[in-house]
């Protein structure tokens, strides 16, 4: 049943969603309204959560592509990937910043996020009257859910806090907590959408499990969160304080390829596993490339930029970028093609398990902080925890803006094709600049259409769609659109 929510059209589903009682993520929702008789028992809550488990996998999130998303939104805006002349066109306009509210780029995205807040909000409120033993981790669970849904709507429709002097006085998002759906709400500044995180993400890790097992938070995805919404905000200390409560060990190199073709899971701390049923039979690594290496169909390709920063040492190049081809004789293509999502060997392309947070974005946040702080030994031990573990031979000894820089490099190398790039741009208020080499493995080929965004453009806010504004009249438009 459709109905409008929060004043977007998205289904109102009840607590429903991946309801085996162990930690799979393993059935489908259900599909109605909720009602009193939903929330009963112990097993009602745990079918609840599982249920905002599962928006995590919708294609507009983490789960595929729909116009953009968690998936690989950050890396088409950013400068990590080049548009392929030899695919579909799959969000062209994305990628080059042609978006306005009528084309309503990421729509899709807005509505899942919020739905995923509804779904969460939905448990929370009727949880007051439940004395359950689990009812204490499911609400932790919900909340920071819900704060995580409100991150990820404010890192794309808002300023970052430490993009600009004015950030947080500026539009925020709307933040949800209560199940209304015919609720109109404003936004929100920047400033009280990441204290309501924050606040969420606190009262979240006091309650939550340590461990939760697979498919579910627990403290240490809380606590990364936490430091990435801190670092975000730059409070510099909170975001080392939850960065080191992260104990997970950086994944070894010689595990560093395995982890991304699902042969192990070093270092990983929160990842969706694919399954060959559904809910969870997802084509994930698709949105990169079709088909095979041989007869490669890229969507977007490594930005020629971007493979040569890759040192022939660092295992990063192996276990996230592939030499693929199309064509034969004078009509053959070759390719970098992005290998990070792309299969399991000897499987089919894109079925692969979703990774959400691993532990080497602990130590990266650290090194970052600790040198805002001015503590540059302390930043350099943090990134040498990654680099050690990336590199043969790693770079080391770097001081002043030559160890700024080489913390921002390995962010991007380490997070390259994982919703991390068009962020970290747009927080240190920096421009993009793709570099106007081609598509093809050499730098040749075609660029791009569009090469660069400066810093400072309102284009780093995407715009609310028209349709979300005309249903919500106390929605308030970012400027420039």
């Amino acid at each position: 049943m459709k109905k409008i929510i929060y004043k977007i059209t998205v289904l109102v589903l009840v607590a429903g969603g991946f309801a085996s009682c162990d930690s799979e993520l393993d059935q489908i929702p259900f599909d109605e309204f909720a009602n009193e008789s939903a929330y009963v028992s112990a097993a009602d809550f745990e079918n609840a959560i599982r249920g905002v488990y599962r928006n995590l996998t919708a294609a507009s999130l983490y789960g595929g592509s729909d116009a953009g998303g968690m998936l690989d939104a950050p890396d088409i805006l950013s400068d990590n990937v080049t548009f392929a002349q030899k695919g579909r066109g799959t969000r062209r306009t994305l990628h080059n910043w042609q978006y306005a509210p009528s084309t309503e780029p990421m729509n899709g995205f807005y509505q899942s996020s919020y739905e995923m807040i509804y779904r969460a909000n939905l448990l929370i409120a009727n949880a007051e009257n439940f004395e359950g033993e689990n009812k204490a981790n499911v609400v932790a669970e919900a909340k920071a859910l819900r704060a995580m849904a409100h991150f990820n709507l404010a890192t794309y429709f808002a300023k970052i806090p430490t993009q600009s002097g004015d950030a947080n006085g500026s539009l925020g998002v709307a933040y949800l907590t209560e199940p209304d759906p015919l609720v109109e709400p404003a936004r929100e500044t920047v400033g009280a959408t990441y204290d309501k995180i924050v606040q969420d993400l606190l009262e979240a890790r006091a309650d939550i499990n340590a461990n939760n097992g697979e498919a579910r938070f627990d403290t240490e995805d809380v606590n990364l969160l936490l430091s990435r919404v801190y670092l975000y905000m730059g409070q510099w200390q909170n975001a080392i304080n939850a960065a080191n409560q992260v104990s997970t060990a950086v994944a070894a190199r010689s595990n560093v390829v395995g982890v991304w073709e699902d042969t192990n899971k070093d270092g990983v701390l929160f990842s969706i596993p694919f399954s060959d049923a559904p809910p969870l039979n997802f084509s994930i690594g698709v949105t990169w490339s079709q088909f095979s290496v041989n007869a490669l169909v890229p969507e977007y390709v490594v930005s020629y930029q971007l493979y040569n920063l890759y040192e022939e040492d660092d295992i990063r190049k192996e276990a996230y970028t592939i030499q693929a081809s199309n064509g034969s004789g004078s009509d053959r293509l070759e390719f970098n093609a992005i290998k990070k999502l792309f299969a399991k060997p000897g499987g089919a392309p894109g079925r692969v398990d979703i990774k959400i947070f691993r532990a080497a974005e602990a130590r990266l946040n650290i090194a970052e902080a600790q040198f805002n702080l001015g503590n540059e030994g302390a930043a350099r031990t943090a990134l040498d925890a990654v680099r050690t573990k990336r590199y043969t031979t790693p770079p080391s000894g770097e001081t002043g803006t030559a160890l700024r820089d080489a913390i921002r490099l390995e962010r991007r190398l380490e997070f390259a094709f994982e919703y991390q790039r068009f962020f970290d741009l747009k927080r240190w208020g920096l421009s993009i600049e793709r570099g106007g080499f081609g598509d093809l493995a050499d730098g040749s080929g075609t660029p791009s259409d569009a090469q660069s965004l400066s810093a400072g453009s309102f284009k780093f806010q995407l715009p609310i769609a028209t349709s979300a504004l005309d249903l919500n009249p106390n929605l308030v438009q970012n400027p420039g659109y």
